[in-house]
């Protein structure tokens, strides 16, 4: 297995905020959501200075040449707002947005990463992620998302009129999340895949932090004295978020 080392981290200092897992989609439910994450997004847009999205922001997102998806309209302008205000984005892609291409980089500025990626943040080594794909004993979940992202079953996919596409991944991507929910008593064992990862690079390069997303669950875990793997939990249940100012490190939202 290879691991990212921090030869060339990428170095930021400052605020830093880390959110996931909104898994925003075109409904009226969906909405009531996506105001909660403007007005979040208000409330820190005097300090924020650094903006991790780690993942699955959409429920399903496909750019075609010409067309993105319709709505997202109060999150797009909170993003442009905020982007006048010279705040950087990190976009990683999770399983439900690995089709993310340009659109997020020319409109907002945003940086987009597809693989866990080396960061040193205000002096702190952290191996960030959306948190997927991590157990690679997991050969089914592997060889889906290495079909999935084929350049090939891409351009297959985008050749359907978007009407059909996105009818066809809105009813995948709910039957997965109803999967997922109904696998609860498997939680423990997903959460060992990733500390088995963590134990893992460990042993390949120091580090100090683990941020992830994707379990949607709001974690702190002490892995020894030195290293702390956080997960930032989600927007459907816990409306939770990563903050790091100059009071330290503090996993907020509803538990």
């Amino acid at each position: 297995m290879e691991f990212p080392d921090f030869q060339h981290a990428i170095t930021l200092e400052g605020n830093v905020y880390f959110a996931s897992d909104f898994h925003l989609e075109n409904t009226p439910e969906s909405r009531v959501r996506e105001e909660e994450i403007v007005r979040w997004l208000d409330g820190i847009s005097d300090h924020v200075q650094h903006l991790f999205l780690l993942g699955d922001i959409f429920d399903f997102w496909f750019e075609y040449k010409d067309v993105v998806p319709r709505g997202y309209y109060s999150f797009f302008a909170k993003l442009a707002e905020l982007k006048k205000k010279n705040v950087e984005f990190y976009y990683f892609t999770g399983n439900h947005d690995m089709w993310v291409k340009d659109y997020f980089a020319k409109e907002f500025g945003m940086r987009i990463f597809r693989q866990p990626t080396p960061f040193i943040i205000n002096g702190k080594r952290c191996l960030i992620g959306h948190g997927d794909g991590l157990d690679k004993r997991d050969k089914g979940y592997l060889l889906i998302k290495r079909i999935f992202n084929c350049r090939f079953n891409i351009a297959l996919y985008g050749a359907l009129p978007p009407r059909w596409a996105f009818a066809i991944a809105r009813a995948c991507s709910h039957k997965s999340r109803q999967s997922n929910s109904s696998k609860k008593k498997k939680l423990n064992q997903n959460e060992a895949s990733v500390m088995n990862y963590i134990h893992e690079y460990l042993q390949h390069s120091p580090a100090d932090y683990f941020i992830f997303g994707h379990r949607h669950r709001p974690l702190e875990i002490s892995v020894n004295d030195t290293v702390t793997y956080y997960n930032t939990g989600d927007w459907l249940f816990h409306k939770s978020y990563l903050k790091w100012t100059e009071g330290g490190i503090e996993l907020k939202g509803e538990n």
